[in-house]
C-alpha cells in the first residue's frame, strides 16, 4: 500500500521525486530548525495515480484527513472554524522547477463566516477580507476555471471609483464589496456559488493543482526545458502565515548570490503588506531586500543568518520565500536557484575557490547549452543611441526586435521571419509561448524575481522589468515614455538586459568575449572573471574527458575557427561543397560527357581544383586528422533546376527560337537523373560505382595535397569516408580502388601516407551488419541526419514543415528527433553497429559526424555508447568539449538556468 502524504518532519530534500522541490525543501528546513509554517506533503506518486484513473485514491482521502487532524491539533485551530479559523495553502512543486507553471491556491478555509473570525482574530477587518478577497480571486481562476481578467477588471474599476491605483487606499467597506462582485463573477460564469465548506475548498485545490501539471503551459515548458511528462507534481499542504497583516508585515525572496551575475552578497525584493504572489506577479513594484533592514532589523538579520546556513548547507545559491508577518520571521520555500548563465560559471568556480566543491563538482554544475548563450553577441558601443528609460536589468544579455504587445502576435510575427520584443505590464504564465518567440521581453512591473524575470533568466532570454516610466496600453498597442515618447507595435527597440536600459531603434551588437577568448583574440588573464571561469571549467572538462572532439569543416576558414576552438581533428569534410560556384560547369561538362575519353577529360578537369581545396584544408589541420567524405549527393543537385529548364526550352520552341544544343542535352540529362526520392536514390557510393572514376578522383586529389604537404615537412593526415553504404561488397569495391590509387601516388611522389578509409553508417542496414562492414573498414561515422530520416521513414525538410509542430505539441516527440538522438530508437541502431562493429575488429575507431555531435544531451549518449569522438560545426566545438567533460563524470544535462 503506497503511503501518498507525508509531514514535513518525516521528509527530507533526499525525498525530492517523491515529495516534489518544495515539499522536500520545506521537510529538510524543517529538520534543519528553521522557522517553517507546519504543513504535509501529498506525493507525485498520488499525483500520478489522479491523472491516470482520473479519481482520487480512497487511501489519499483518509491520509490528507488524518495529517490535517493532525495539524489543526498541532495549531489548535480547526481548517475555516467561524471563530477561530485555520487557514492553508495549497502549492505545486515538481520534482523538476517549473516556476510560475503549476497552480498554488492561498487561504484555503476562509468563507463568509470563518473571513470574520480571522478579522477578530487578527485584529484587523481590512486584512481578513483582503485575504477572502484574494481567495476568491485565486480559487475562481485556478479552481473553478474563471476568465481572470472578469475578476482584474473589477478589482481595476474598484481602485479607479476609489480615486487610486493602490491595492493599499482600498478600506475594509472597499474590500467587502470586492469580495462580493467576485462571487458574482463566480456565480455568473459556474452556474454554482462559490464553495463555503472548507474541506471541499481544499479537496478542488488539490485536484486543481494535480490538473495543473497538464495545462498547456505547463507541457509547453517542459517541452522547452526537455522536462518528462509522466513526473507529477506533488502538492504542499501548508498553514497560512500572513504578509498582508500591515506594514510591519511583508513578504520577499531572496538569493544568497545574484542569479543575474554570480555576484556575492544577498539580493532580493520585498514588499510590504502582501502575500506571495503580489511578487511574483510583479502587480505592484518591490524594495531591494537591504531596505528591510531600514524597518525590520531584528527579520533582517535573523534572514541573512538563514540564508548563510541554507546556501552551507545546500553547497549552492539558494532561492528562497519568506513571509514576515507581524515581525515573526517564516520561511515558505527554498530550492537551488535558477541562474543566467554567466552566473552559473562564476558561481561554480567561487564555491570552488571557497573550498565548498571540488572542480569535478564545478563541471558538474555548468553546461554546454549555459556555455552557448554565453558565446552570443552583446551590445557594442551605445553613446548615440537615444535612451527610452532604464529599468532593472532582470536577465543578462542584448536584444533587439520590433515591439509587440501579446503573446499570440509574438508567434506569428516570429513565424514570419520578425525579430520581437514581447512587451507587457507584467507576465503570467499564459505568456510562455509569446515568451519563447520573442528574442527579449520587457515589462513594466516587478523585479528580479516577477515571473518574467524568472522565467526568462531559465530559458536564457534577455529581459528588463519594472521599467515603471513607461505607460504599455496594450489595448491600444502603445508604449509611452515619460517624456511622452509613443512607441507603436512594430517599432524597434532594444533592451540590455544587464544594465536595464532600453534604447529606441537598433543598437548594433558586439562579439562576446567569450567567444574572443575562443577565438585567441583574449587571453584568459586579460579576460573579466567570467572568461577565466570559462577558461577554468572547459579546461578541466578537457582533461577528464574521453571523447575527443572534431568539427565538421568544409573549407580553409572554417577549418582554422574549429582549431582555436579546440578541435581535435575534422569529422566531416564535404566534398560536395567544392563543386558549387564556378564550378558546377565542370559537373555539367562530366553529365554530358559522350563516351569515356570525354567523362575523363572532365574529371581530369576537377582534379587540380580538388587538390588545391585539400592541400588549405589539410594545411590549416597540420597533425591532426582530416576525414573527406566522398561526394554524397545525387547528381542532378548540381545541375539546373528540371522544371526551370523545361520552361525554357518550352518558351523557346513556342516562340520559334532555336534551342541551343546543351540546354536540350542538359534537359535530356537532367531528365535522366529525375528521382521521384533522390535522397534514397542515386548518391553516395552507388553513384560512384555508377561513374567509374569520380571516387578515384577525389581520393588521387586527397592523396597528392597529403604528399604535397609532407614535401613541405607536414603532417597531413587524411581520412577517406565513404558514404551511404549499405552492404559490404560495396566498401570491398571502393577500398580496393582507393587502396590502389593510394599506392600509385606514393609511388609518383616518394610520399607515403598513411591515410584511414571508413565509411558513414547512416542507413539502418549498414547499422544492422556492421560486424561485415567492420572487417573492410578502418572506422565508422554515423551519420545521424540520414540515420534518423532513414530510421523514422520520413524526410526531414518535408516533416518538419508539415507536421513536426503538432507531434510536438501532442507530445509525440518530446524534442525533434535531429536536435537530440533518439536514444530509444536510432540510438539502439547506434549501440548495435558499435557492439558488432567492435567484435569483429577491436581496434575500428568510431565517431559521429552528424548536427548531433554538438548536442549535450546527445553527446552524453555518444559517451555512453562507446564512441571515440564526436563531430559538430566550429561554433558548437566548446558546447561539445564541456559536454563530454560532463559525460566522463557521469553527469545529467539538466541545467540550474
Amino acid at each position: 500500500m503506497p503511503k501518498y502524504v507525508y509531514d514535513f518532519a518525516e521528509g527530507g530534500k533526499d525525498l525530492v521525486d517523491l515529495l516534489g522541490g518544495k515539499g522536500a525543501n520545506l521537510a529538510e528546513m524543517t529538520t534543519l530548525g528553521l522557522p517553517v509554517p507546519p504543513g504535509f506533503v501529498i506525493t507525485t506518486e498520488a499525483c500520478r495515480t489522479y491523472l491516470r484513473t482520473r479519481e482520487v485514491p480512497a487511501e489519499l482521502t483518509d491520509e490528507v484527513e488524518q495529517h490535517l487532524r493532525s495539524l489543526e491539533t498541532a495549531m489548535g485551530r480547526r481548517l475555516g472554524d467561524a471563530d477561530d479559523p485555520l487557514l492553508v495553502s495549497v502549492r505545486s512543486g515538481g520534482a523538476i522547477s517549473m516556476p510560475g507553471m503549476m497552480d498554488t491556491v492561498l487561504n484555503i478555509g476562509l468563507n463568509d463566516a470563518s473571513v470574520l473570525g480571522l478579522a477578530a482574530q487578527s485584529g484587523s477587518d481590512r486584512f481578513a477580507w483582503d485575504s477572502y478577497r484574494r481567495l476568491v480571486q485565486m480559487f475562481g481562476k485556478t479552481v473553478l476555471g474563471v476568465d481572470g481578467e472578469a475578476f482584474d477588471d473589477a478589482f481595476d474599476e474598484a481602485k479607479q471609483a476609489k480615486g487610486t491605483k493602490d491595492d493599499l487606499e482600498l478600506d475594509t467597506d472597499d474590500l467587502k464589496g470586492i469580495v462580493t462582485r467576485f462571487q458574482t463573477i463566480v456565480q455568473k460564469h459556474t452556474g454554482e456559488q462559490f464553495p463555503q465548506d472548507p474541506r471541499l475548498q481544499m479537496e478542488l485545490a488539490v485536484q486543481a493543482v494535480f490538473d495543473s501539471w497538464n495545462t498547456k503551459r505547463a507541457k509547453l515548458y517542459r517541452r522547452q526545458e526537455r522536462i518528462p511528462h509522466d513526473l507529477g507534481t506533488a502538492v504542499s499542504v501548508c498553514s497560512m502565515v500572513f504578509g498582508n497583516l500591515g506594514m510591519d508585515s511583508g513578504t520577499g525572496v531572496c538569493f544568497t548570490r545574484d542569479p543575474g551575475s554570480g555576484a556575492q552578497g544577498s539580493y532580493g525584493d520585498y514588499l510590504q503588506n502582501a502575500q506571495g504572489e503580489d511578487v511574483v506577479a510583479g502587480i505592484r513594484n518591490t524594495l531591494p531586500l537591504h531596505r528591510l533592514e531600514e524597518f525590520d532589523k531584528a527579520s533582517y538579520d535573523e534572514l541573512l543568518d538563514i540564508m548563510a546556513t541554507l546556501e552551507a548547507h545546500y553547497r549552492d545559491l539558494c532561492d528562497i520565500e519568506f513571509t514576515i508577518e507581524r515581525g515573526k520571521l517564516w520561511m515558505l520555500q527554498t530550492r537551488v536557484g535558477k541562474r543566467t548563465a554567466g552566473a552559473a560559471f562564476r558561481i561554480a568556480t567561487q564555491l570552488v575557490d571557497e573550498g565548498v566543491i571540488s572542480e569535478d563538482e564545478a563541471l558538474q554544475r555548468v553546461t554546454g547549452a549555459q556555455l552557448a548563450r554565453l558565446m552570443f553577441p552583446r551590445f557594442g558601443s551605445t553613446d548615440e543611441a537615444p535612451v527610452l528609460t532604464t529599468a532593472m536589468g532582470a536577465s543578462p544579455g542584448a536584444a533587439v526586435g520590433k515591439v509587440v504587445f501579446d503573446s499570440d502576435t509574438a508567434v506569428q510575427w516570429k513565424e514570419r521571419g520578425e525579430q520581437v520584443l514581447l512587451v507587457r505590464r507584467e507576465t503570467n504564465p499564459d505568456d510562455l509561448s509569446g515568451m519563447i518567440a520573442a528574442a527579449g521581453i520587457l515589462t513594466s512591473r516587478g523585479g528580479k524575481t516577477s515571473h518574467a524575470a524568472v522565467v526568462a533568466r531559465g530559458m536564457g532570454k534577455t529581459c528588463v522589468c519594472g521599467a515603471e516610466e513607461l505607460d504599455v496600453d496594450v489595448h491600444a498597442r502603445t508604449l509611452t515614455g515619460s517624456d511622452g515618447t509613443v512607441i507603436t507595435e512594430g517599432d524597434v527597440l532594444s533592451i540590455d538586459g544587464t544594465s536595464g536600459v532600453v534604447y529606441r531603434g537598433e543598437v548594433a551588437v558586439t562579439p562576446s568575449p567569450v567567444v574572443q577568448y575562443f577565438e585567441g583574440e583574449l587571453e584568459p588573464a586579460d579576460g573579466d572573471d567570467l572568461v577565466q571561469a570559462v577558461h577554468r571549467l572547459i579546461s578541466h572538462a578537457d582533461g577528464v574527458r574521453r571523447l575527443d572532439v572534431r568539427a565538421n569543416a568544409d573549407n580553409p576558414e572554417d577549418s582554422e575557427r574549429a582549431r582555436r576552438f579546440g578541435a581535435q581533428g575534422i569529422g566531416l569534410c564535404r566534398t560536395e561543397h567544392m563543386f558549387l560556384g564556378d564550378r558546377r560547369q565542370l559537373v555539367e561538362d562530366l553529365v554530358l560527357a559522350d563516351g569515356e575519353q570525354e567523362q575523363a577529360d572532365a574529371l581530369d578537369a576537377l582534379l587540380p581544383l580538388q587538390r588545391e581545396d585539400f592541400v588549405a584544408i589539410l594545411r590549416a589541420m597540420d597533425g591532426l586528422p582530416v576525414t573527406v567524405r566522398l561526394l554524397d549527393p545525387p547528381l542532378h543537385e548540381f545541375l539546373p533546376d528540371f522544371v526551370e529548364l523545361q520552361v525554357e526550352v518550352a518558351v523557346a520552341e513556342a516562340t520559334g527560337q532555336e534551342v541551343e544544343p546543351k540546354r536540350q542535352a542538359l534537359l535530356d540529362a537532367v531528365r535522366r537523373l529525375h528521382e521521384s526520392n533522390p535522397m534514397i536514390g542515386l548518391r553516395g557510393v552507388r553513384l560512384g560505382l555508377v561513374i567509374p572514376g569520380l571516387f578515384g578522383v577525389q581520393v588521387r586529389a586527397l592523396a597528392e595535397a597529403a604528399a604535397q604537404l609532407r614535401d613541405e615537412g607536414l603532417d597531413p593526415r587524411p581520412e577517406v569516408m565513404v558514404p551511404l553504404v549499405s552492404a559490404v561488397q560495396e566498401l570491398e569495391i571502393v577500398r580496393e580502388e582507393t587502396e590502389r590509387i593510394l599506392a600509385e601516388v606514393a609511388a609518383d611522389t616518394g610520399q607515403e601516407v598513411a591515410t584511414l578509409i571508413g565509411t558513414m553508417i547512416e542507413i539502418p542496414r549498414a547499422a544492422l551488419t556492421s560486424g561485415s562492414i567492420a572487417e573492410s573498414a578502418d572506422f565508422f561515422s554515423f551519420g545521424t541526419n540520414d540515420l534518423t530520416q532513414m530510421g523514422y521513414g520520413f524526410s526531414r525538410d518535408d516533416v518538419e514543415v508539415s507536421f513536426f509542430a503538432r507531434y510536438l505539441e501532442l507530445g509525440v516527440f518530446g524534442v525533434s528527433p535531429f536536435e537530440s538522438i533518439d536514444e530509444s530508437g536510432i540510438g539502439r541502431l547506434v549501440r548495435i553497429s558499435v557492439e558488432e562493429g567492435r567484435a569483429a575488429r577491436p581496434d575500428l575507431k568510431i565517431g559521429v559526424c552528424g548536427e548531433h555531435g554538438g548536442d549535450p544531451s546527445s553527446v552524453h549518449f555518444f559517451h555512453d555508447a562507446g564512441l571515440d569522438y564526436v563531430s559538430c560545426s566550429p561554433f558548437r566545438v566548446p558546447v561539445a568539449r564541456l559536454e563530454a567533460g560532463r559525460a566522463a563524470l557521469g553527469r545529467s544535462v539538466t541545467d540550474t538556468s
